[in-house]
Protein backbone atom coordinates (compact mmCIF):
# COMPACT_ATOMS: atom_id res chain seq x y z
CA UNK A 1 0.00 0.00 0.00
CA UNK A 2 1.21 3.80 -0.80
CA UNK A 3 0.74 6.73 0.66
CA UNK A 4 2.17 10.13 -0.42
CA UNK A 5 5.84 9.63 0.18
CA UNK A 6 5.58 6.54 2.40
CA UNK A 7 5.47 3.12 1.23
CA UNK A 8 3.89 0.48 3.44
CA UNK A 9 4.53 -3.45 3.05
CA UNK A 10 3.57 -6.22 4.56
CA UNK A 11 5.76 -9.70 4.75
CA UNK A 12 4.57 -12.23 6.93
CA UNK A 13 4.09 -10.83 10.24
CA UNK A 14 6.66 -7.93 9.13
CA UNK A 15 5.24 -4.67 8.24
CA UNK A 16 7.74 -2.50 6.52
CA UNK A 17 7.28 1.19 6.25
CA UNK A 18 9.82 3.36 4.03
CA UNK A 19 10.28 6.60 3.97
CA UNK A 20 10.14 7.89 -0.08
CA UNK A 21 10.52 11.91 -0.54
CA UNK A 22 13.35 12.18 -2.31
CA UNK A 23 16.17 13.59 -2.07
CA UNK A 24 16.81 13.33 1.47
CA UNK A 25 13.62 11.96 3.08
CA UNK A 26 12.56 14.90 4.85
CA UNK A 27 9.53 15.39 6.79
CA UNK A 28 6.78 18.24 4.78
CA UNK A 29 3.46 17.59 5.89
CA UNK A 30 1.95 15.71 2.99
CA UNK A 31 5.09 13.07 4.48
CA UNK A 32 4.58 13.77 8.41
CA UNK A 33 0.32 12.85 7.83
CA UNK A 34 1.01 10.06 5.58
CA UNK A 35 3.60 8.48 7.54
CA UNK A 36 0.61 8.65 10.39
CA UNK A 37 -1.74 7.06 8.57
CA UNK A 38 0.66 3.96 7.75
CA UNK A 39 1.50 3.72 11.77
CA UNK A 40 -2.18 3.49 12.39
CA UNK A 41 -2.47 1.21 9.82
CA UNK A 42 0.09 -1.78 11.26
CA UNK A 43 -0.93 -0.77 14.66
CA UNK A 44 -4.66 -1.85 13.71
CA UNK A 45 -3.52 -4.61 11.78
CA UNK A 46 -3.54 -7.83 14.02
CA UNK A 47 -1.29 -9.91 11.02
CA UNK A 48 1.67 -7.54 11.72
CA UNK A 49 3.70 -8.19 14.95
CA UNK A 50 6.90 -6.66 14.60
CA UNK A 51 7.62 -2.71 12.62
CA UNK A 52 10.18 -2.00 10.20
CA UNK A 53 10.99 1.54 9.03
CA UNK A 54 13.43 2.59 6.58
CA UNK A 55 14.62 4.93 4.41
CA UNK A 56 13.95 4.77 0.38
CA UNK A 57 17.24 5.09 -1.62
CA UNK A 58 20.78 4.22 -0.51
CA UNK A 59 21.97 7.19 1.11
CA UNK A 60 19.45 8.36 3.52
CA UNK A 61 16.70 7.47 6.04
CA UNK A 62 15.80 11.11 6.72
CA UNK A 63 17.70 14.44 6.91
CA UNK A 64 14.49 15.57 9.07
CA UNK A 65 12.35 18.89 8.78
CA UNK A 66 11.83 20.11 4.93
CA UNK A 67 12.55 23.55 5.26
CA UNK A 68 10.82 24.07 1.71
CA UNK A 69 7.73 23.54 3.56
CA UNK A 70 8.50 25.84 6.44
CA UNK A 71 5.27 27.92 5.91
CA UNK A 72 3.59 24.38 7.55
CA UNK A 73 6.23 24.34 10.26
CA UNK A 74 3.26 25.02 13.03
CA UNK A 75 1.29 21.71 11.76
CA UNK A 76 4.32 19.55 11.02
CA UNK A 77 6.50 19.81 14.39
CA UNK A 78 3.53 19.15 16.43
CA UNK A 79 2.10 16.21 14.66
CA UNK A 80 6.22 14.92 14.42
CA UNK A 81 6.28 15.55 18.33
CA UNK A 82 2.85 12.84 18.58
CA UNK A 83 3.56 10.57 15.76
CA UNK A 84 7.33 10.19 17.74
CA UNK A 85 5.89 9.57 20.77
CA UNK A 86 3.38 7.03 19.07
CA UNK A 87 6.48 5.24 17.81
CA UNK A 88 8.08 5.02 21.55
CA UNK A 89 5.21 3.56 22.97
CA UNK A 90 4.01 1.28 20.13
CA UNK A 91 2.74 -1.82 21.70
CA UNK A 92 4.89 -3.91 18.38
CA UNK A 93 8.19 -3.91 18.48
CA UNK A 94 9.49 -1.50 15.60
CA UNK A 95 12.88 -1.84 14.14
CA UNK A 96 14.42 1.31 12.46
CA UNK A 97 16.77 0.55 9.48
CA UNK A 98 19.08 3.10 9.05
CA UNK A 99 20.25 2.95 5.71
CA UNK A 100 22.24 5.85 5.65
CA UNK A 101 22.10 9.67 7.44
CA UNK A 102 20.00 10.09 9.46
CA UNK A 103 19.80 14.19 11.17
CA UNK A 104 17.55 15.85 13.33
CA UNK A 105 13.90 14.83 13.33
CA UNK A 106 14.86 11.73 11.27
CA UNK A 107 17.45 10.83 14.02
CA UNK A 108 14.62 12.18 16.56
CA UNK A 109 12.20 9.15 14.95
CA UNK A 110 15.17 6.46 14.92
CA UNK A 111 15.68 7.28 18.58
CA UNK A 112 12.02 6.77 19.56
CA UNK A 113 12.08 2.83 17.62
CA UNK A 114 13.16 -0.04 19.99
CA UNK A 115 16.04 -1.13 18.15
CA UNK A 116 18.28 0.61 15.57
CA UNK A 117 20.19 -1.20 13.16
CA UNK A 118 22.62 1.15 10.71
CA UNK A 119 24.89 0.57 7.29
CA UNK A 120 28.53 0.73 7.81
CA UNK A 121 29.17 3.67 4.82
CA UNK A 122 31.09 6.79 4.76
CA UNK A 123 27.84 8.42 4.05
CA UNK A 124 26.24 7.24 7.01
CA UNK A 125 26.42 9.86 9.60
CA UNK A 126 23.86 10.73 13.09
CA UNK A 127 23.55 13.61 14.64
CA UNK A 128 21.07 16.10 15.87
CA UNK A 129 22.65 19.18 14.22
CA UNK A 130 20.12 21.50 15.02
CA UNK A 131 22.24 24.19 16.64
CA UNK A 132 23.71 25.21 13.31
CA UNK A 133 20.93 26.88 12.37
CA UNK A 134 20.10 28.60 15.28
CA UNK A 135 17.52 26.47 16.96
CA UNK A 136 17.23 23.13 18.98
CA UNK A 137 15.93 19.82 18.34
CA UNK A 138 12.47 19.97 18.65
CA UNK A 139 10.92 16.81 18.58
CA UNK A 140 12.55 14.66 21.55
CA UNK A 141 15.87 14.38 20.54
CA UNK A 142 16.79 16.31 23.82
CA UNK A 143 15.36 14.21 26.05
CA UNK A 144 15.57 10.66 24.13
CA UNK A 145 19.54 11.11 22.89
CA UNK A 146 21.01 11.83 26.69
CA UNK A 147 18.41 8.36 27.84
CA UNK A 148 20.61 6.45 25.14
CA UNK A 149 24.30 7.71 25.17
CA UNK A 150 23.95 9.63 28.62
CA UNK A 151 24.23 13.25 29.49
CA UNK A 152 27.54 14.68 28.52
CA UNK A 153 27.58 12.95 25.61
CA UNK A 154 24.82 13.68 24.20
CA UNK A 155 25.01 17.57 25.07
CA UNK A 156 28.66 17.29 23.42
CA UNK A 157 26.66 15.91 20.49
CA UNK A 158 23.89 18.77 20.34
CA UNK A 159 25.98 21.58 21.24
CA UNK A 160 28.24 21.57 18.74
CA UNK A 161 26.40 19.33 16.09
CA UNK A 162 28.74 16.79 16.02
CA UNK A 163 27.99 13.73 14.33
CA UNK A 164 28.45 10.23 14.73
CA UNK A 165 29.46 7.31 12.26
CA UNK A 166 28.19 3.55 12.69
CA UNK A 167 31.08 1.98 14.70
CA UNK A 168 30.71 4.85 16.94
CA UNK A 169 27.44 5.12 17.21
CA UNK A 170 26.76 1.14 17.98
CA UNK A 171 30.27 2.04 20.79
CA UNK A 172 28.11 5.16 22.78
CA UNK A 173 25.15 2.86 22.80
CA UNK A 174 23.05 4.82 19.33
CA UNK A 175 22.86 1.88 18.09
CA UNK A 176 22.27 -1.38 18.30
CA UNK A 177 24.12 -3.52 15.48
CA UNK A 178 25.68 -2.27 12.17
CA UNK A 179 25.49 -3.82 8.90
CA UNK A 180 26.42 -3.29 5.15
CA UNK A 181 24.61 -1.44 2.34
CA UNK A 182 24.03 -4.78 1.38
CA UNK A 183 22.79 -6.45 3.66
CA UNK A 184 20.76 -4.15 6.14
CA UNK A 185 17.21 -4.96 4.97
CA UNK A 186 18.04 -8.90 5.22
CA UNK A 187 19.14 -8.37 8.58
CA UNK A 188 16.04 -6.79 9.78
CA UNK A 189 13.97 -8.81 8.57
CA UNK A 190 15.49 -11.91 10.27
CA UNK A 191 15.89 -9.84 13.67
CA UNK A 192 12.11 -8.62 13.05
CA UNK A 193 11.17 -12.65 11.83
CA UNK A 194 12.58 -13.93 15.34
CA UNK A 195 10.63 -11.37 17.32
CA UNK A 196 7.31 -12.22 15.66
CA UNK A 197 7.79 -15.81 16.55
CA UNK A 198 7.63 -14.41 20.54
CA UNK A 199 4.40 -14.35 22.16
CA UNK A 200 2.32 -11.35 20.87
CA UNK A 201 0.61 -10.25 23.88
CA UNK A 202 3.39 -10.85 26.42
CA UNK A 203 5.40 -8.59 24.07
CA UNK A 204 2.73 -5.93 23.96
CA UNK A 205 2.47 -6.31 27.99
CA UNK A 206 6.38 -6.03 28.26
CA UNK A 207 6.69 -2.59 25.72
CA UNK A 208 3.30 -1.05 27.29
CA UNK A 209 4.58 -1.73 30.85
CA UNK A 210 8.50 -0.31 30.06
CA UNK A 211 6.65 3.15 28.31
CA UNK A 212 4.71 3.36 31.24
CA UNK A 213 7.63 3.62 33.48
CA UNK A 214 9.44 6.08 31.16
CA UNK A 215 6.72 8.38 30.44
CA UNK A 216 4.75 7.90 33.69
CA UNK A 217 6.90 7.16 36.47
CA UNK A 218 7.99 3.44 37.70
CA UNK A 219 4.71 3.55 39.98
CA UNK A 220 2.90 3.55 37.22
CA UNK A 221 5.36 1.28 35.10
CA UNK A 222 4.74 -1.22 37.98
CA UNK A 223 1.15 -1.09 37.72
CA UNK A 224 1.00 -1.92 34.19
CA UNK A 225 3.01 -4.73 34.60
CA UNK A 226 0.76 -6.01 36.99
CA UNK A 227 -2.04 -5.75 34.39
CA UNK A 228 0.27 -7.13 32.03
CA UNK A 229 1.08 -9.84 34.04
CA UNK A 230 -3.39 -10.83 34.59
CA UNK A 231 -3.78 -10.44 30.57
CA UNK A 232 -1.22 -12.94 29.63
CA UNK A 233 -2.15 -15.21 32.22
CA UNK A 234 -5.63 -15.83 30.66
CA UNK A 235 -4.37 -16.12 27.46
CA UNK A 236 -3.64 -19.26 25.32
CA UNK A 237 -0.47 -18.72 24.13
CA UNK A 238 0.45 -19.34 27.69
CA UNK A 239 -1.02 -22.56 27.78
CA UNK A 240 0.69 -23.07 24.68
CA UNK A 241 4.20 -21.85 26.12
CA UNK A 242 4.32 -24.34 29.35
CA UNK A 243 2.53 -27.22 27.30
CA UNK A 244 5.73 -26.91 24.69
CA UNK A 245 8.00 -26.80 27.70
CA UNK A 246 6.82 -29.84 29.28
CA UNK A 247 6.39 -31.05 25.65
CA UNK A 248 9.80 -29.71 24.78
CA UNK A 249 8.90 -28.45 21.52
CA UNK A 250 9.07 -24.94 19.54
CA UNK A 251 5.80 -23.04 20.62
CA UNK A 252 3.81 -21.55 18.38
CA UNK A 253 1.94 -18.45 19.78
CA UNK A 254 -0.76 -16.63 18.09
CA UNK A 255 -1.25 -13.28 20.01
CA UNK A 256 -4.40 -14.85 21.95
Amino acid sequence: MDYENIKLEKKDHIGIITIDHPPVNAWNLATMEAFASAVEAVEKDREIRVVIITGAGEKCFSAGFDVKDAANSHKISPKGREVWKTIDCFPKPVIAAINGYALGGGLELAMCCHFRMMVDSPEAMLGLTELNLGIIPGWGGTQRLPRLVGRAKALDMMLFSKTVDAQEALNIGLIDQISTPAKLMTDALAFAAKLSERPPLAVSCVLKAVAAGDYEGLDRGLEVEIEGSAVVGKSQDRKEGFAAFLEKRKPIFKGV
